[in-house]
């Protein structure tokens, strides 16, 4: 297999669903421009949120149920959401919107693009949750658990950060277990079995995540600590 996302650089997949109220479409034009991410030059806490604060960073928020929890949880950190699903953008508007977050930046499209902007040993945590498994073999290229992104990822979090992974898929897990017990910059904070089974606290369900055990898929919840 050659490759993975950082190498490939292509987002697969639709990029919206339903049109657009007008009160969500009011959200993308007036909200965005407001809080997102800068397109050009270095990122950092200063230069977004205009002071030195610990910094957080998901990687495809979904709606962003998981991305406003934290943000509110958490105030005085910074949180970095990226998400290429117009509709998810809009949801996470809406949150940051009704809780008046000033805390979260978003950018739509590529978190890998924003990822490389930040300084090395920047972040406090990393999430990747419900990522699309991809779960047939010839596409295993195309999954973030991949040795390129997680690369990444060790390089930008700080030693002692976290990276938290959430899956409800029986390929992904397994993969990513196998990806993950590869790598000695990472290590597993998991000493039972019911480590990865019970939601952690501070850790929201998200709708993505009732819906799948709505339709009786197991949960899994890794926490890996960067070494």
């Amino acid at each position: 297999m050659t490759g993975d996302p950082t190498t490939i650089r292509r987002l697969y997949g639709r990029r919206s669903g339903h049109k657009l109220r007008e009160g969500q479409a009011a959200l993308l034009e007036e909200l965005l421009p407001a809080i997102g991410v800068p397109e050009e030059g270095a990122l950092g806490s200063a230069a977004l949120f205009g002071d030195d604060r610990p910094l957080h960073f998901e990687i495809g928020f979904g709606s962003g149920e998981h991305l406003a929890y934290r943000a509110d949880l958490l105030p005085d950190h910074g949180f970095i959401g990226a998400e290429p699903f117009l509709n998810g953008v809009v949801g996470a508007l809406a949150h940051v919107r009704d809780k008046r977050l000033a805390n979260v930046r978003l950018h739509m499209g590529d978190a890998l693009e924003v990822l490389e902007r930040l300084p090395d040993a920047s972040l406090r945590f990393a999430y990747l949750l419900h990522p699309d498994p991809w779960p047939k073999a010839r596409h295993a290229k195309r999954r973030m658990v991949n040795h390129g992104p997680l690369d990444l990822i060790a390089a930008k979090l700080q030693p002692g950060g976290e990276f938290r992974l959430g899956t409800d898929d029986p390929t992904y897990c397994r993969w990513s277990m196998m990806i993950m017990n590869r790598r000695s910059d990472f290590e597993w904070l998991a000493e039972s079995a019911g480590d990865f089974l019970v939601r952690p606290g501070g850790w929201p369900e998200t709708r993505y995540e009732a819906k799948a055990r709505r339709k009786g898929h197991e949960v899994w919840y890794f926490r890996y600590r960067r070494v």
